[in-house]
């Protein structure tokens, strides 16, 4: 059998390496365009559109344009990426039309990149060769410290002219070894993109010579395993929100193009299914997932080995796996870019579990609100199943196996899965009481397992690095990375992939960078509306599952946002509330009933109704319904109050006792009034204000009504001469 497996697999990657020979597109000039929901409603279609028209009219067959998915960085979409062989890879941020003309003219025809446009980089001119230092936590940190210092000056003295070479300080490249920890570091040298395994300045100052003058790479030092996410680093190194991430689950986003199954075969696509099914052994796949210590990343964190080893257990033959991709944190959508990036590695990671637990059938749940996500799975179902992936008899190993979309129509609990297989069924999307859980009885009563897509991406991986490698990345219980939307008030929104343990202020620092306009980091709230608020002062606290626990909140599905001192958290806490109120399914009474008694008595408190015992309430309230609900989502809808009465009750008590508003957002207690003093008389406060309750003669002091100003703030807006008082 085992011979089998291999020969097809031998056979498909034989045709893949064919077919991308013949387009020989590594000696041609890649012109790379971001295509996903997000980069397309920035204008990627138009772009993308604007690029072939130019590249016909030139008559140029050396030029390629390619389509990938989107790498996550959100606020500068469109992306493009420019690729000439031998030279490092530039990319350009907010493409339009209007500069797909100078990118083309200047740069892929004239050979000049266009700096100013260049991926908040702020180099003048992009650097020869790029020398990036490791600076993980778990290896030779102290060691990539001191060669970072050590760099400039061997640099100088070997004569290498400083101003073609840059030095960059990268997240972990995942090459750590235990025996190894605080004793080596690494080097990626770009755009040769060879990886350097360094012990001491000796080590170092070989390669400067050998390697940097030479152009010789010392055979000696040189690795040849390569870390996951060096393709990742190979395009974006030079982009210090790229650089400094860890990408395992996003390994091929931004790389591959996500409709084209060679394409994903080139970077080891189905070589680990084909290792699978060689040897044939389901206990051989839970046992490598366990040691992995990959858990659920889909919010509950349950070690994934576990879950498949209790399906596999089970007296019941028939039996299911489902991907759940029903995500509806406001502000997540790291399933999305997952689905929409890299749809190939979903689909390998729920063939690789469906013949770990015995399954010959699994699902895809997505909402419908993602319809590219629906049809790039839908077209990785179809090749796979044309390349004998899928169906029948895969690669020879006697494994029958298929998949099937099935779409949600949005409600938040059917991410809840209980409630998923009920949606499935064709029921109404209620969860129900466990046990029995889903591995003893799930969808059609059958033995079910439910993983979300970014714990069946990360499969593939494990399988083909190893379980040790990917635990080590990770807490010592927690393996790997985790993928977090970053959002709110920080620089760099985006998709951040980091190894769990990482802390918050790496995180919102390190990679965010920090939050804009000088403004004061507040509070930063993960795992979506039944999150928790972590305040400032425990920046440093690793993210794992239970760590932020132990702080309030949860790692949830990965929604982060970060908030400043503009933002008032008992607002916060009823924005959360009243989306989980809202979609509460109304099955029991604790979440049903409860959290509308508790957005009720913060309604009260934000609009200057509250008593000093509605916060006692609100607390015993939040208490019960985490202990009385009945699914995990009605048991988290408390976590905003809980976590935000913790860290910031004076802003509670402010509320109640003094009738105000410390961040001066709730506006039934801010105050607005004219500084007679200041005020000169322009009449734009008047002018400005929807409902005229300000008066006054031109060149006199104003005055506001106060029984008729509804709290706009437009007055306050507007006033250059800060005469406006807000309190």
């Amino acid at each position: 059998m085992s011979k089998n497996v291999m020969a097809a697999y031998e056979k498909l990657r034989a045709e893949a390496e064919r077919v991308l020979t013949e387009r020989s597109e590594a000696s041609k000039i890649r012109i790379q365009v971001g295509s996903a929901t997000c980069e397309n409603a920035s204008g990627a279609g138009e772009v993308h559109e604007e690029f072939r028209k130019l590249i016909e009219a030139s008559g140029r067959k050396d030029i390629v344009l390619r389509r990938t998915g989107c790498t996550g960085r959100c606020s500068c979409e469109p992306i493009v990426g420019v690729i000439a062989p031998g030279r490092i890879p530039v990319k350009y941020e907010k493409v339009t039309r209007e500069k797909v003309h100078d990118i083309f003219t200047l740069h892929v025809l004239g050979g000049a990149p266009v700096t100013k446009m260049m991926l908040d980089n702020g180099l003048h001119a992009v650097p020869e060769m790029e020398l990036h230092l490791c600076a993980g936590e778990r290896c030779g940190r102290d060691q990539s410290r001191r060669f970072d210092a050590l760099l400039p000056e061997k640099l100088a003295a070997a004569g290498v002219d400083a101003s073609k070479v840059r030095i960059v300080s990268a997240g972990c490249f995942g090459l750590c070894r235990s025996e190894q920890s605080g004793k080596v570091t690494h080097m990626l040298v770009r755009p040769d993109n060879v990886l350097y395994r360094l012990a001491d300045e000796k080590d170092l100052q070989e390669v400067i010579e050998q390697h940097l003058k030479g152009g010789r790479p010392v055979d000696r030092l040189r690795l040849k395993e390569h870390t996951v996410s060096k393709r990742f680093f190979d395009m974006y190194g030079d982009v210090a929100f790229f650089n400094r991430q860890s990408r395992i689950a996003l390994r091929n986003s931004g790389i591959v193009d996500p409709e084209d199954l060679y394409e994903y075969m080139q970077y080891k696509g189905f070589s680990p299914l084909a290792r699978v099914l060689e040897k044939n052994d389901p206990q051989w796949v839970i046992d490598t997932v366990t040691r992995s210590k990959l858990r659920g990343r889909g919010g509950a964190g349950y070690p994934t080995g576990q879950k498949w080893a209790l399906a596999a257990r089970a007296a019941e033959k028939t039996r299911y796996i489902i991907c759940n991709a029903d995500e509806g944190d406001p502000g997540a959508f790291m399933d999305r870019s997952m689905l929409e990036g890299d749809p190939f590695g979903v689909v390998e990671g729920m063939i690789i579990g469906g013949f770990a637990i015995g399954a010959q059938r699994g699902f895809f749940y997505i909402r419908a609100e993602y319809p590219m996500a629906i049809r790039r799975i839908q077209n990785a179902i179809e090749q796979c199943r044309k390349h004998g992936l899928l169906g029948q008899n895969i690669f020879g190993s006697g494994f029958n196996f298929d998949l099937e979309i099935r779409l949600g129509a949005g409600a938040f609990v059917c991410g809840e899965e209980t409630a998923l297989i009920h949606s499935i069924e064709g029921r109404r999307g209620e969860p129900r009481i466990r046990p029995p859980y889903p591995t003893e009885s799930g969808l059609w009563g059958k033995p079910t397992v439910i993983n979300n897509v970014e714990t069946l991406v990360n499969i593939p991986a494990v399988i083909y690095y190893g379980p040790e490698w990917f635990a080590r990345l990770g807490s010592e219980r927690s393996g790997g990375t985790k993928v977090f939307a970053l959002a709110g008030k920080v620089l760099h929104t985006g998709l951040v992939e980091v190894p769990i343990g990482t802390t918050l202020r790496q995180i919102v620092f390190g990679i965010g960078g920090g939050v804009p306009g000088g403004k004061r980091l507040k509070a930063i709230q993960t795992g979506g509306p039944a999150g928790g608020c972590i305040p400032e002062k425990l920046l440093d606290t690793p993210v794992d599952f239970d760590t932020l626990s132990r702080v309030g909140a949860i790692m949830g599905s990965g929604g982060m946002i970060i908030m400043d001192e503009d933002d008032c958290m008992v607002d916060i806490a009823k924005f959360f509330l009243s989306f989980s109120q809202d979609e509460s399914c109304g099955k029991c009474t604790p979440c049903r009933e409860g959290t509308k008694r508790m957005l009720e008595i913060l309604e009260r408190i934000t609009s200057g109704q509250g008593v000093p015992e509605d916060l006692t309430n609100l607390e015993r309230l939040a208490q019960l319904i985490r202990k009385a609900s009945l699914c995990g989502l009605g048991r988290n809808a408390p976590n905003p109050i809980l976590s935000t009465l913790t860290h910031y009750r004076d802003e509670y008590v402010a509320h109640v006792t003094e009738k105000r508003c410390p961040a001066k957002k709730c506006a039934a207690l801010v105050r607005y009034e004219i500084n007679a003093e200041k005020c000169v008389g322009c009449s734009a406060c008047a002018r400005n204000c929807p409902v005229a309750c300000i008066s006054g003669e031109v060149r006199k002091p104003y005055r506001i009504d106060a029984a008729r100003c509804v709290k706009c703030g437009r007055c306050f807006q507007v006033c250059k001469f800060g005469a406006v008082n807000r309190s």
